[in-house]
């Protein structure tokens, strides 16, 4: 491995890359932080995202292919000591791999487009953890699109890119819409708004979910207000069979999101199984 390491922590790009952990710098110079193998190879199959990668000795072995790749498509790779990568990663364990990325968001009108069949909306979401599992979730049950609105957190913020686990490179994103400008779209764009609240007098036994769905979320500890919930079509709740309270926000939109998108799948032909000998 050719070339020589970066070991000093005040170097101008080190601080570049370090100031992204404050949401004013990400907005100025609308560029985050990637973290860990998998959310740097996510990131590396979009084109022109990647601005730069900083590696450790350590991880450029361990994860050649995505260094490979990198290099391949021109992106600067910097090899970093070890006290360098902890300065950068926001973990208490890093992984040795730190990419700086381009935002990804796209318009409001781009995400919720004609023909999009189940979104998730994140209104007053604060909790990063929470909310990058939302956009995990949204992404496994096979969204369209996830809209986080003016209220709630940056989907670039550190905690809730790794929590996305990649999610974030994988469907479209939209950012800062207000809340019934979002609702106004995807009702335009035919979806049935559906509020996910603990209040709702229907459950999700109770509904049915087989048409274009776009849920909304709220805040981890006190839900949708009650103006948001006059935006939606329905309010809907997640029947609770045991003795739990409740279930936590990301879990409750987990539950909801699978439910669309079985009955949406619900008239698909069944998957073809292994042939058996």
């Amino acid at each position: 491995m050719a070339g020589s390491e970066l070991t000093n922590i005040k170097s101008p790009r080190v601080k570049a890359a370090r100031r992204l952990t404050k949401r004013a710098f990400r907005d100025r110079d609308r560029s985050f932080l990637a973290e860990g193998p998998q959310a740097v190879r996510e990131a590396l199959a979009l084109d022109d995202v990647v601005v730069e990668l900083f590696t450790t000795a350590e991880a450029e072995l361990r994860h050649a292919e995505i260094v490979f790749a990198a290099r391949a498509a021109g992106i600067p790779v910097l090899r970093t000591s070890g006290e360098v990568m902890a300065e950068l990663a926001q973990t208490v364990t890093p992984q040795g791999l730190l990419a700086v990325c381009r935002f990804v968001h796209v318009p409001l009108e781009r995400a919720v487009a004609a023909g999009a069949r189940l979104v998730a909306v994140l209104a007053h979401v604060r909790d990063p953890g929470n909310a990058g599992t939302v956009l995990r979730s949204a992404d496994a049950a096979g969204a369209d699109a996830v809209v986080f609105t003016d209220a709630s957190v940056d989907p670039y913020n550190g905690k809730c890119v790794r929590a996305s686990a990649g999610s974030l490179f994988h469907l479209p994103v939209a950012t800062g819409a207000p809340v019934a400008q979002a609702v106004a779209r995807l009702k335009e764009s035919g979806l049935r708004v559906l509020a996910a609240d603990g209040a709702g007098t229907r459950t999700l036994d109770d509904v049915d979910l087989s048409g274009p769905t776009a849920w909304l979320f709220g805040n981890e500890a006190w839900g949708l207000p009650e103006e948001l919930l006059r935006l939606a079509d329905d309010v809907v709740r997640v029947p609770i069979y045991g003795r739990a309270e409740s279930l936590n926000l990301a879990t409750a939109a987990a539950v909801c999101l699978y439910a669309s998108a079985r009955f949406q799948r619900a008239g698909s032909p069944p998957a073809p199984g292994p042939r058996l000998p």
